[in-house]
């Protein structure tokens, strides 16, 4: 009998002076997450090392080299640095926010290289991942540009899946970046990601509107006439089951999210206050879209509570599982879109 592929879980360490550590730590104490994955961390021996003491933890770590060198049923840490770090749990610092880039720089060149097959990334702080060499607001933006496709913020449950028109964009700019263009980009790529990844044969889709009560037929702003509505009657005249706008202030409330696969918010807060108020701590941030599979937790560095041993690491151990079923169900779209007359299981 052939042995079953072990998915080799690319993890990126995040700011190393909030949470990241924590949470991996915590995940990969419980021996049987090796049953599902094989983990290898992009940091150093040495840093986990001095994050596992701090923590009291039992965890045994594989320093590796190189990613030939990766090992199922071990831990592997991948040194992508050799000096000492010096942590300090809670404090924003540019110099320990470049360690989380040459962490997520080499996880993802290793993804590229089908070195790994996943990513999970642990959370950065946006501030102190800036450089003259990295200016990007986030980790989408980055995989986006180096891993090829076109990325949607994507924040996700078993029940609840939350995609974006605009991410990381000032409200006062959120209608000028919303045009029929991007309105059809990302129903697009929402659609795909609910066939191709969460195996929903008929995706039903709801869009919010971009202002109050969805602009009250202009009285509250006309981008919802003018721009969304259009587009959503377009894209419904292809056949697809989308639905809207709607109004976003009672839309979560009134339970109506739970008639339809996925909802499409305008702007970041519209999304995901809902989405974190419903889900923290469950929910998992998928990068929609992308030419490899990419999660991460729900949530930031959380620098108040960073290397007190108080992190819930529930989001980040979803995140894994997260990416490991949307590897899984990638493989099985390609397989059977090859071969058409094997019947698909599918979700409805």
């Amino acid at each position: 009998m052939k042995k079953e592929h072990k998915i080799k879980v690319g993890i990126s360490v995040g700011d190393l002076n909030g949470i990241g550590t924590e949470i991996i730590i915590k995940t990969f104490e419980d021996n049987r997450m090796l049953d599902f994955c094989t983990p290898v961390i992009f940091a150093s021996t040495k840093t986990m090392s001095f994050c596992k003491k701090h923590f009291g933890s039992a965890i045994n770590f594989h320093g590796i080299n190189h990613t030939d060198q990766i090992v199922d049923g071990k831990i592997n840490v991948l040194n992508v640095w050799k000096e000492n770090v010096k942590i300090s749990f809670g404090e924003e610092d540019i110099t320990i926010g470049a360690y989380s880039v040459k962490s997520l720089e080499a996880a993802t060149q290793a993804l590229k290289d089908n070195a790994v097959d996943v990513l999970v990334t642990a959370p950065i702080h946006k501030h102190n991942i800036q450089s003259e060499t990295f200016k990007f607001p986030g980790h989408t933006n980055y995989l986006a540009e180096t891993l090829g496709g076109k990325s949607l913020m994507f924040m996700v449950t078993e029940n609840l899946k939350v995609g974006l028109l605009t991410d990381h964009v000032p409200v006062k700019d959120v209608p000028q970046h919303i045009t029929p263009e991007l309105i059809q980009n990302k129903i697009d790529i929402v659609y795909d990601s609910l066939i191709k990844d969460f195996r929903i044969s008929k995706p039903r889709i709801a869009v919010l509107g971009i202002n109050p009560h969805a602009g009250d037929n202009g009285v509250i702003g006309q981008e919802d006439d003018d721009v969304l509505k259009p587009t959503l009657e377009k894209i419904r005249n292809n056949k697809k089951l989308v639905y809207g706008p709607y109004s976003a202030d009672s839309f979560f409330g009134s339970g109506n999210y739970k008639n339809f696969h996925a909802v499409i918010a305008a702007y970041h807060d519209q999304g995901l206050v809902p989405f974190k108020t419903i889900a923290f701590g469950n929910g998992v941030n998928y990068t929609a879209g992308l030419t490899r599979v990419r999660t991460s937790p729900d949530h930031g560095t959380a620098f108040e509570i960073a290397g007190k041993g108080e992190a819930d690491n529930g989001s980040f151990k979803e995140a894994i599982f997260m990416a490991i079923q949307i590897f899984r169900n990638r493989k099985e779209y390609t397989k059977f879109s090859k071969n058409p007359l094997k019947a698909r299981p599918k979700k409805t």
